[in-house]
């Protein structure tokens, strides 16, 4: 790649000011972002990418608004890629399965709402099929590369749209998240997965995994970024049955906060001690600005976690797929299917028996709340190569879900944040979390406890000059 791409930093603060100075164009930034993603061949990113004259075509549209008019849209010319079980007008929308293809006439209620604001569509990305797995390698489309090493999974399942957010081919994603896909990628390619509480932004016009307690989530290179998308995307829509409203009082988290984390002998990393020492790191860091460590019993979230993909809502998810499950068998992943068709004889007792035991956990970890003003976890314990899931699908698929799984469930709003890397160089993350409607608040944290780290942006190696000089790295914690 030529020098002016190197240069080239997405992050939205240095887009707008480059736009602002003159040093930047739409139309410049769609060749350049061409000529990247031309530079890496077939990655694994994008299932459905814009046309380079519909690119244009858009770019010269934002170009020729007045100021006034480009001043009123507060995304304009901010690149953005969309997970392909999101629809987009005029583009398939497949969930990564060929034979389930259809090409909507209207975007979704979100990818609308980004247009009117100004932002520039590159294309759709990769995913695990049906959204069935956390590691991004259940796709007929390949596998998206992990910028960091290539031997290693990118995580799902969301995978090209964290990929594209971290490579630089965009500022921000559209992911989705039911059991942890808006924040496992994003704790393997060194970005933030912002996971609003279910319900906040409109599920119209997206392919359904668990619709009742799924949401579409935001990747991007910084919490502010991510916040400053949601606030486009987040509305009301009363066409969706699972559309709620923000209660007026909000859950807040004071500069002097407590920090639940869980109880020592709780976590588990799966035997990768490096990340054992960077989560360790991370608790020093809340602490020192200004939290107060508070040891949690983990028992109530891992038990939410079993619930999720080992009890009845995998009903729903057969339930939304039943049709080409039974239709066209063929066309599924043999994984897949096998998922899928785990729903198949759960019976409404087994749904009716979750759904009470699922509110009694509710109320146990609704409580928690009068202890705590935030809940920190390790997104994961560990990643893994692809040749270990490919060997080992289900299990090492489900450890991957052993900090993410509950949060849906339990109605809670969380983000995953960067926090370091391994002495490999992978990057690893945590993720903080807090009840329904406190999206701000814990975004609020979530930037302050990145800003701190003073790690680059991505994996380009990109640093905004607000955030700290220091980074962390599992060297400095054991030195």
């Amino acid at each position: 790649m030529n020098a002016l791409t190197d240069e080239l930093d997405l992050d939205l603060p240095h887009l707008t000011t480059a736009y602002k100075s003159g040093a930047l164009t739409p139309t410049v930034l769609v060749e350049r972002i061409l000529e990247l993603i031309a530079s890496r061949g077939e990655d694994g990113v994008w299932i459905t990418r814009v046309e380079r004259d519909d690119l244009q075509a858009r770019a010269k549209q934002l170009e020729a608004l007045t100021d006034g008019e480009r001043a009123a849209l507060p995304l304009w010319g901010i690149p953005f890629s969309v997970k392909d079980c999101i629809d987009v007008a005029g583009l398939p929308t497949t969930s990564a399965c060929p034979a389930f293809s259809y090409t909507p006439a209207r975007h979704s209620p979100a990818v609308e709402r980004l247009q009117a604001a100004g932002a520039i569509l590159v294309g759709k990305t990769n995913m695990d099929q049906f959204a069935t797995g956390l590691v991004g390698v259940r796709s007929p489309y390949g596998v998206a590369r992990n910028p960091f090493d290539p031997a290693y999974i990118p995580g799902g399942s969301s995978s090209g749209a964290a990929v594209s957010v971290s490579a630089g081919l965009v500022s921000f994603a559209l992911g989705t998240d039911t059991g942890g896909s808006g924040r496992v990628p994003a704790a393997f390619n060194n970005v933030v997965g912002l996971k609003p509480t279910p319900g906040l932004i409109s599920g119209l016009g997206t392919v359904p995994a668990c619709r009742s307690i799924e949401t579409i989530s935001i990747f991007a290179l910084t919490v502010k970024d991510a916040v400053a998308v949601f606030d486009v995307v987040r509305a009301y829509d009363p066409q969706d049955p699972f559309s709620r409203r923000p209660t007026p009082a909000a859950h807040a988290v004071p500069n002097e906060f407590r920090f639940g984390v869980p109880a020592r002998s709780s976590l588990d990393f799966f035997g990768d001690r490096e990340a054992a020492v960077l989560f360790g790191s991370a608790v020093e860091r809340l602490q020192a600005l200004g939290g107060v460590k508070v040891d949690v019993d983990y028992a109530p979230f891992a038990e939410t976690n079993d619930l999720l993909f080992k009890g009845p809502w995998l009903a729903e998810r057969y339930g939304a797929l039943r049709h080409i499950v039974e239709q066209k068998p063929g066309s599924l992943l043999p994984l897949t299917r096998e998922i899928l068709l785990g729903g198949r004889s759960i019976s409404g007792v087994d749904v009716f028996a979750a759904q009470q035991r699922l509110n009694i956990l509710k109320r146990q970890i609704g409580r928690l709340w009068n202890e705590i003003d935030v809940f920190v976890v390790p997104t994961t314990g560990t990643i893994y190569r692809v040749d270990e899931v490919e060997a080992d699908p289900i299990a090492l698929n489900a450890r991957l879900g052993t900090y993410t799984n509950f949060v849906n469930l339990a109605d809670l709003a969380a983000v995953a944040v960067p926090s370091g890397f391994r002495s490999d160089g992978l990057p690893v993350g945590i993720t903080l979390i807090a009840p329904a409607f406190a999206d701000h608040p814990v975004a609020q944290l979530g930037d302050r406890f990145h800003r701190a780290s003073g790690l680059p942006l991505g994996a380009r190696q990109l640093r905004p000059a607000s955030f700290s000089s220091r980074s962390s790295t599992v060297e400095e914690v054991v030195t």
